[in-house]
């Protein structure tokens, strides 16, 4: 019997709204014949990630398409990786005949280390390699000093996890993201000056080990030679990276006190709405209640297609991304992602305003 190659897994890391997804989907449009499964980490019970990303399936039917992407919906990956990811991971290695590479995307706050090194079990290690680790960096609020485009939203984040309770906690969290880096991407280039984006590579350089490369980009499209086949294998020498949060995984007393449950994902399913109503209104709710996130799909009257909505604190991006099935209900199904959200009054709230 022929030993199968190693698998090569490509995790990508960084803040929320640096642009993981849509360097993911940029990966998978340009895939090029490679049979890519992915697992999305993200909070969300539609999980809507994956819906985006299942729309990235060029030449798949929907059946096949399902199948390649893998879900894990309760947050940060350090802390689920003996819950779900150990499972995921071994089904994938279980078809892993039929996979060339396996790509996995982060939350905002997870510590690439910790997954890192949950390449080094036997039962994974036999069958898969972390071919990189990949960090993406948001150019523009790097060079403002923030690190991330909303850093009262990412801030909020960082303080539902006490683990993470620092003097600089942002650039504590951006720093680590940046250590167990093989390869850092500048993104959102082109929204900076020279002069700035040069100084947003210095100061990344001063956090990475000097054979770390950087490269520029715009919303993430650089070629697939350049993102897939680096053959870092980082899981051997992950251990020698230092980061300001390794304590905190030590033991499994401090892994028990690595707490999101203070995070609230609360689901809404809402009849179909005009565009602009609708837009307003999650603009207004997203002022009022602080609420991080916004994902999902809206229904419009007399659109046959349906209108993918994604906000990371007041900057929405929207896209009709495809048609209503013939048997598919057109309502609109929204995640809210925040802190202490009341699930009742949000809707509520927003019923009240697409009715005027």
């Amino acid at each position: 019997m022929k030993t199968l190659a190693k698998t090569p897994v490509t995790i990508v890391t960084g803040f929320l709204g640096s642009g993981k997804t849509t360097l993911l989907r940029h990966m998978l449009d340009n895939a090029q014949g490679r049979r890519i499964a992915v697992i999305v980490n993200e909070f969300g019970e539609l999980g809507i990630d994956g819906e985006i990303l299942k729309q990235c399936s060029i030449g798949c039917t929907e059946e096949e398409a399902n199948g390649r992407v893998y879900e894990l919906a309760n947050g940060c990956l350090c802390c689920t990786v003996q819950e779900e990811f150990f499972p995921v991971m071994r089904e994938l290695v279980a078809r892993r005949a039929d996979i060339d590479h396996i790509l996995i995307e982060t939350s905002g706050l997870a510590l690439p280390k910790p997954l890192v090194q949950a390449f080094q079990w036997p039962e994974i290690r036999s069958a898969c390699t972390v071919d990189a680790v990949i960090t993406v960096v948001d150019s523009p609020a790097v060079a403002a000093g923030t690190f991330a485009a909303f850093p009262d939203q990412v801030d909020a984040q960082r303080k539902l996890d006490p683990n993470l309770d620092h003097e600089s906690p942002l650039h504590e969290l951006f720093a680590d993201q940046l250590a167990s880096a093989d390869l850092v991407i500048l993104n959102k280039a082109d929204l900076i000056s020279p002069e700035d984006l040069a100084k947003v590579r210095a100061e990344v350089a001063e956090e990475l080990p000097p054979a770390v490369k950087v490269i520029e980009a715009s919303s993430g499209r650089l070629p697939l030679d350049v993102l897939l086949g680096l053959g870092a294998g980082s899981e051997d020498h992950i251990d020698g990276r230092h980061s300001h949060h390794d304590h905190h995984h030590d033991g499994d007393d401090d892994h028990d006190d690595h707490d999101h449950d203070a995070f609230d994902s609360i689901s809404i399913e809402l009849p179909q709405a005009e565009e602009r109503l609708l837009m307003d209104a999650l603009t207004a709710l997203v002022v009022q209640h602080g609420i991080l996130r916004v994902k999902g799909f809206a229904a419009i009257p007399g659109k046959p297609m349906r209108l993918l909505i994604q906000g990371v604190g007041t900057r929405f991006d929207k896209h009709f991304d495809r048609a209503w099935g013939a048997e598919e209900a057109r309502t609109t199904k929204l995640v809210l992602i925040g802190q202490d959200l009341d699930a009742a009054l949000l809707e509520s709230t927003l019923r009240t305003a697409l009715s005027v």
